[in-house]
């Protein structure tokens, strides 16, 4: 098999929190930091992220576009991070591929901030500048020539502050440059080098400091305010002080200044606040002077950021803890800034939490090339948008992209195959399916169930409308898909509504106090949340019999209070809706385990969870068994392995259960004989079939079971039976059982060496024409491979083809989980779902398989 044909059918990430972490370049992408991978994304392709690029060994900071170099086909992009190491990308115009062509390390912690010169420099240029700043109170220029950044000049801050926030512009005649750099510190320093001669030779000095900010700087700024010639340039920044300061740098004297900006020129006028600074480039001569303070914003200012519309106004985007999106203009009659429109969480109640839908500020604020669109980044790692309508005069807000921002540690599809379940360290699972009114059948996160309040490390389906998850927290709990969310689904995917939706109910809300997401009535349109005392609030104690359910009514908190045409949509949800409108109702807790779940899994007819937690002796090391119809566990647990079980896996027809564990050894549980005919004795339990201490040299991380290879009739045998198992040994093992044999009779029938540590397995659930086996692979180190595996009649497991994924496919850190979708009507090939250690939750698509 070729590995060329494997295609990237869904790419989801959540980006890093960093307000220079992410930057919109001129070819239209944007280009985000995501845990230590580099993400692209085009807004305008309803597709998302386009490609992943890892290289970064720690969580990437800052990333910056270099301005385009006339028609070349090459577009360049920068990124630092907590490596310390500066990465230069070369992207392909054309495909928009990107490989890294050059890494570079001169600073000795983190990389901050990255900023990049845009304009005209006289003398000689095809030489790109930026400058980078760093957690070791450094700033360093570079310059790009020939597809090679060498460094310029290293300058040491003098207040001994980091920097976190740097800006880069050439002066008016492009014969001197500015720097201006701030960070843990309430001022500015301006930096200034010539340009001037034949040879220029950039070297920057120290010129002013500019006062007036009272707490940390987080976003600098520069642009020209007109674009005819000896035109002022501003400086806008940015201030955990919830303040912007608008700075003035004008060509001349002091009093031209003042002339300029149209200011009183008595003595009077002259407060401290608004001195003016001299400083040169060269030979030539400018002044900085204090232009406007902009109020409005009710907490942090992360960044600040300009551009200018299409008729030459002047525009200025801040992102603020509040909540908020803040778009500034200068009155055209009195120059008092203005904002002209804010977009994002308006007055909302204080003391909400992200579990009630409460975002956490907004870190950074990007423009579009054409000044007609703003995107946002959240607390929970997504990405929101507005998108400017002329017409009507109003920006508009549109569907975005997001993703997981820690390590993704479960993922689980539906039995049939329409939505793919994940779940991570982030403490949220997320819902992701195909959105079939789009020609593209994109994929995107249409629902976000549970927010919780402990890292979040198992998931299973547990039928067509609901699920179980296990955490940190020592217990299990239970979902059910609410009404609204059910509609929404059936909407988009362009499927039939499940056939239990009279039954569910309208939708789900978290008080801000709970862990439990609880059934609630949705309430019409038009109702005033102010004159609702009392909200309906369902339990549903047995999701089979929704007559039982119990009803009682709390206070109605309007931050969490669900509409009914809330989810009323035909596009992917956005962000709010999200984390607002499509949690599901939890409906059991499962208790019994003394520490923090390791594992679980739902058998495949639903009656059965099989569940395990961390454990260092025995009496902790046990699989409890739960069946689902009275929500009771089936008694005694499965007593066998001596330290955590990794993993636990049903067999295609639930008869037989496999565990693994980091005691070394697999054991095969088997389903008890039935010994009365009774509606219960269909959960009678397992009993040990066959155990094997010694696997393997080292633990056991993950195994999975291969479909049957086919029953003999009137024999009473169900065929061969194979299962796999993998761990830190770099073994993957594959287990037969032959036709005819005993219940407990696996033997090794095949050892294949990986070259890393084995974290994750999974088979296709239905056998090759040929009647082989497939068998991903996935590895500590993020690779990926399928191998195709043929059973012998003596038991012997030949590899007939090994297909490895290409690097770029490859994930940067340990593949968390694999999981192959099950076979829908139409689909080409198979698709692949990847949980990765890095944050990222990957589709694949194999067409030749």
């Amino acid at each position: 098999m070729a590995d060329a044909v494997v295609e990237s059918r869904y790419l989801s990430a959540g980006a890093n929190r960093y307000a220079a972490a992410a930057d919109w370049g001129e070819n239209g992408l944007v280009a985000f930091g995501s845990d230590t991978n580099v993400c692209l994304w085009d807004p305008t392709d309803s597709r998302g992220i386009s490609h992943i690029l890892s290289g970064h060994t720690a969580h990437v900071r800052a990333v910056k576009f270099l301005p385009r170099d006339g028609g070349a086909k090459t577009d360049y992009l920068v990124t630092g991070g907590d490596d310390k190491q500066l990465r230069l990308w070369a992207i392909d115009s054309e495909t928009r591929t990107a490989t890294c062509v050059q890494t570079v390390q001169e600073h000795t912690e983190p990389i901050n901030c990255i900023a990049v010169l845009r304009g005209a420099v006289a003398g000689n240029y095809a030489t790109r500048f930026f400058v980078t700043g760093g957690a070791d109170a450094t700033i360093r220029i570079w310059a790009l020539e020939a597809g090679q950044i060498t460094l310029i000049q290293t300058i040491k801050t003098t207040r001994k502050y980091m920097p976190l926030a740097v800006a880069f512009s050439v002066l008016e005649g492009g014969n001197g440059l500015i720097l201006a750099v701030s960070g843990t510190t309430n001022a500015i320093q301006i930096f200034t080098a010539s340009t001037a001669g034949d040879t220029p030779k950039v070297d920057f000095t120290l010129q002013a400091t500019l006062p007036g900010h009272e707490n940390w700087i987080r976003s600098l700024d520069f642009i020209r305010e007109k674009l005819e010639e000896r035109s002022d340039i501003l400086l806008a920044s940015a201030s955990q002080d919830k303040y912007i300061r608008l700075w003035r740098i004008h060509q001349g004297t002091a009093l031209s200044a003042l002339n300029a900006a149209g200011l009183d020129l008595s003595a009077d006028s002259l407060t401290p606040g608004n001195k003016i600074h001299k400083i040169t480039a060269g030979d030539t001569k400018f002044c900085i002077m204090f232009e406007a303070l902009l109020l409005g914003h009710e907490d942090w200012i992360y960044s600040a950021r300009w551009a200018r519309a299409a008729d030459g106004r002047l525009q200025l985007l801040s992102a603020s803890a509040d909540n908020s999106l803040s778009l500034w203009e200068s009155d055209p009659e009195s120059g008092i800034w203005l904002t002209i429109a804010r977009l994002g969480e308006i007055s909302r109640e204080k003391g909400a939490t992200t579990a009630t839908g409460s975002i956490g500020g907004f870190w950074t604020g990007l423009w579009s090339p054409s000044s007609t669109t703003v995107i946002t980044l959240g607390r929970t790692g997504s990405w929101r948008r507005w998108d400017y309508d002329a017409a009507e005069d109003v920006w508009k807000q549109n569907f975005a992209i997001s993703g997981h921002t820690r390590a993704v540690t479960g993922i689980s599809w539906s039995r049939d195959g329409l939505y793919l379940l994940s779940t991570s360290s982030d403490q949220t699972t997320r819902l992701h399916a195909e959105w079939a009114l789009d020609p593209a059948n994109s994929w995107h996160e249409m629902s976000r169930p549970q927010i919780h309040g402990y890292d979040l490390n198992c998931i299973s389906t547990l039928g067509p409308s609901s699920f179980v998850s296990g955490a940190d927290e020592k217990l299990m709990r239970v979902f059910t898909e609410p009404k609204a969310v059910a509609r929404m689904l059936s909407r988009l995917t362009n499927t039939a509504a499940p056939e239990s939706e009279a039954t569910l109910p309208d939708a789900a809300n978290m008080p801000v106090l709970g862990l439990s997401n609880k059934a609630v009535d949705a309430i019409p349109d038009d109702a005033d949340p102010s004159s609702l005392p009392a909200v309906a609030t369902t339990t549903v104690d047995d999701p089979s019999n929704p007559a039982a359910a119990g009803a009682n009514r709390t206070a109605a908190d309007p931050a969490t209070l669900v509409r009914t045409s809330a989810l009323d949509i035909s596009h992917p949800p956005l962000e709010e809706s999200l984390s607002r409108h499509t949690l599901w109702p939890e409906v059991e807790k499962l208790y019994g385990h003394g520490y923090e779940l390791s594992c679980l899994a739902a058998s495949h007819a639903g009656d059965l969870i099989a569940s395990a937690c961390r454990a260092s002796s025995a009496n902790h090391a046990v699989v409890r068994l739960f069946e689902t119809r009275r929500w009771t566990e089936v008694r005694p647990p499965l007593q066998a392995h001596s330290l955590t079980v990794a993993r636990v896996r049903f067999s295609a027809d639930d008869r037989f259960l496999l565990s693994v564990g980091r005691d070394r050894g697999w054991v095969v549980w088997g389903r008890k004989k039935l010994r009365r005919r009774s509606a219960s004795a269909r959960n009678e339990g397992y009993e040990l079939v066959q155990a094997n201490p010694k696997g393997h040299t080292r633990m056991v991380l993950d195994a999975a079971w291969a479909p049957p290879l086919g029953a003999a009739t009137g024999t009473g045998s169900d065929g061969v039976r194979v299962f796999a198992t993998a761990g830190r040994d770099k073994l993957v093992k594959v287990w037969v059982r032959k036709e005819g044999s005993g219940e407990g009779s696996y033997e090794l029938g095949k050892a294949v060496t990986e070259e890393h540590p084995v974290t994750a397995l999974d088979f296709v659930p239905e056998i090759t024409q040929d009647g082989s086996l497939l068998l991903a692979v996935g590895t500590e180190a993020g690779r990926v491979s399928v191998l195709t595996l043929k059973v012998r009649d003596g038991g012997e497991v030949d590899v007939v083809s090994t297909l490895t994924l290409r690097k770029e496919l490859c994930l940067p850190k340990a593949v968390m989980q694999l999981a192959w979708r099950p076979a829908r009507e139409g689909q080409k090939g198979r698709e692949l779902a990847i949980a990765g250690e890095d944050g990222s939750l990957r589709i694949y698509t194999f067409p030749s398989l």
